[in-house]
């Protein structure tokens, strides 16, 4: 495995464990006891017998190897549904439905375990998805899903934003980028902004505790070539639990100064 320079990259060796507390029967059972297609239908989502399965291998191999690296402290399979699937799908609430039907380019910024970029490629297997991740022990992990979930439409990369961005093979390149990374949106802002093509869109997941942090982050969203469109305030279906959709216009290039070298838009935020 190489990094994007061509240079040789060290793949971890990790022992995952086998087997999973949970069968597929017993996922499926909890499946519909979420009325999990039900929630998806309110966004007018339908999920094949294939796609369901999918998930579940999905959500298995997290477990497997969430027992040796950390990959996530929500680990119940009702919560996964929700907390991690569910909430992944939420960006059709503020993304044309059509668009990704139809099939776009998209990348997932700080993928980590893989959300959103994982389900949403489930989801919709006529677009194409690069997952992005600085962690090559998650990669590693999302390489061997990917495998066993025999999906054609998903790459994994090991990179850092600030270095990936000023790449011409991935520079205002995609659709549509979408982050669900724990981090201030300013700083997501240049991580993200400079892999949206012209007229594309970023999405940020963000908390409802985020509304301050959004307005903050408008004129790192100008700098940068992006404009804040819409910030959709819901509550995931079927729960409490309350989410702010970020959408960000790309309307002008970014400067080629962006981003930043590795480090500084954390450090010095727009």
């Amino acid at each position: 495995m190489t990094d994007m320079e061509g240079n040789s990259i060290q793949k971890h060796h990790i022992e995952i464990p086998d087997g999973t507390d949970i069968s597929f029967e017993d996922f499926d059972k909890m499946f519909h006891v979420k009325h999990f297609p039900e929630l998806l239908q309110q966004w007018n989502l339908n999920i094949s017998d294939k796609q369901e399965k999918q998930l579940f291998l999905f959500y298995q191999n997290l477990e497997q190897w969430n027992r040796v690296m950390n990959l996530t402290t929500i680990t119940d399979p009702g919560d996964v549904l929700v907390k991690h699937y569910l909430d992944s799908f939420s960006l059709v609430t503020v993304f044309p439905l059509e668009k990704l039907d139809k099939g776009i380019q998209i990348m997932d910024v700080g993928t980590g375990a893989g959300f959103p970029g994982l389900p949403l490629a489930i989801l919709f297997p006529k677009s194409r998805f690069v997952l992005m991740d600085s962690l090559n022990k998650r990669i590693s992990f999302l390489e061997d899903t990917i495998q066993k979930l025999m999906l054609q439409n998903v790459s994994a990369v090991h990179a850092r934003a600030e270095e990936l961005g000023r790449n011409k093979d991935y520079r205002e390149k995609f659709d549509l980028v979408c982050s669900r990374a724990v981090a201030d949106l300013r700083i997501l802002n240049e991580y993200c902004l400079p892999f949206v093509k012209l007229g594309g869109s970023f999405i940020s997941y963000k908390t409802e505790r985020a509304a301050e942090e959004i307005d903050q982050a408008a004129a790192s969203a100008t700098i940068l070539g992006g404009r804040i469109q819409e910030k959709k305030e819901l509550t995931l279906p079927g729960t409490d639990y309350q989410r702010i959709l970020v959408l960000i216009e790309k309307e002008k290039h970014t400067p080629r100064k962006y981003p930043r070298k590795a480090g500084t838009p954390a450090k010095e935020p727009l």
